[in-house]
């Protein structure tokens, strides 16, 4: 679906980049890279099944660790009949003492989308274009999108209200609205978008994709704990809480992750939100509190990549 303010003048960007990313996939998707969560077996699923698969490189524990994924990734990728690109995500921020090292290794297996997150991409963009990558970088507010297309990249994600884990707070239609208005190359659009119809009316806001996380903790090829995918089955929207008390930044959370990690929720007007109620020193976000976006209600089973997909997909068609 053709975005109607797509060939408007006056504004920065190479729509044909979103145009030929498009062309290669199956449904207009990303799966988003998820902490913990993301690995070799999910991205080769997801970009094996037509959608892009990407993954944060910190996952991978070693850079070593990282070479050997980047080769696994790619040369099974390269021997599969119309797969769609893969991603990796780098978090640029300066606490990421990895950062130059998994740059290089992203540089050296010349991996087609490299997602730039938590800080300036401008480290990034030159040596990732060099080779002819495509750069794309989440952001949270119209500042942060004018400083990282000042920077140089290819592409924005928007982190709208109801995305899973450390989130966005604006509105989609306002976000994308926004947006467009000086920006006219490729768009993703994140937020609770858990069936394939809600990627239609991404489009029709004026993205290009979905990016969509939540929906594939529960594939079979994620690394999420069996208990975790038992937990977002279990979940509906009212059992998301948005929290800074575990990372020090809003992010949406499982409300029983939470719960069962030592928070309680306060008293008062806002029992959605939680106070910290014991020494944490133990507690790690992400491996001992889950996350999830305001979709988990349409997370039913754990399913292969290839069946959400085509779900995705059916569900996207019967929007004309």
């Amino acid at each position: 679906m053709t975005s109607p303010i797509a060939d408007l003048p006056g504004r920065i960007g190479d729509p044909e980049i979103a145009r030929a990313l498009r062309s290669t996939l199956r449904l207009p998707v990303i799966v988003a890279p998820m902490f913990l969560v993301s690995g070799p077996e999910l991205v080769i699923a997801s970009s094996s099944a037509g959608v892009v698969g990407s993954f944060p490189t910190l996952n991978a524990r070693t850079p070593a660790l990282l070479d050997e994924w980047l080769t696994q990734i790619g040369t099974t990728l390269a021997a599969t009949p119309h797969a769609a690109p893969h991603a990796a995500n780098l978090i640029v921020h300066r606490s990421n003492t990895r950062a130059d090292e998994d740059l290089d290794a992203v540089v050296r297996h010349r991996v087609p989308i490299v997602i730039a997150s938590v800080g300036s991409p401008a480290p990034v963009v030159a040596r990732v274009k060099a080779y002819g990558g495509t750069v794309l970088a989440d952001v949270a507010s119209l500042r942060h999108a004018h400083r990282a297309l000042e920077a140089g990249v290819d592409g924005l994600i928007l982190l709208t209200a109801g995305a899973g884990g450390n989130t966005g707070w604006m509105n989609p239609f306002a976000f994308v609205t926004a947006v467009r208005e000086f920006f006219a190359g490729p768009l993703a659009l994140a937020g609770a978008l858990s069936r394939g119809r809600l990627v239609r009316v991404a489009e029709t806001l004026g993205a290009d994709f979905g990016y969509l996380g939540t929906h594939f903790i529960a594939a079979r090829e994620s690394m999420a704990d069996d208990a975790y995918r038992d937990m977002l089955v279990a979940s509906s929207a009212d059992d998301i809480v948005l929290t800074d008390a575990v990372t020090g930044i809003p992010a949406n959370m499982l409300r029983p992750s939470l719960e069962r990690a030592g928070f309680k929720p306060r008293t008062g007007p806002r029992p959605a939100s939680f106070d910290l109620t014991r020494e944490l020193t133990a507690l790690r976000a992400w491996r001992d509190v889950w996350s999830a976006g305001h979709g988990v209600g349409d997370v039913r089973r754990a399913a292969s990549v290839a069946e959400l997909v085509d779900e995705l997909r059916a569900d996207y068609l019967t929007v004309g």
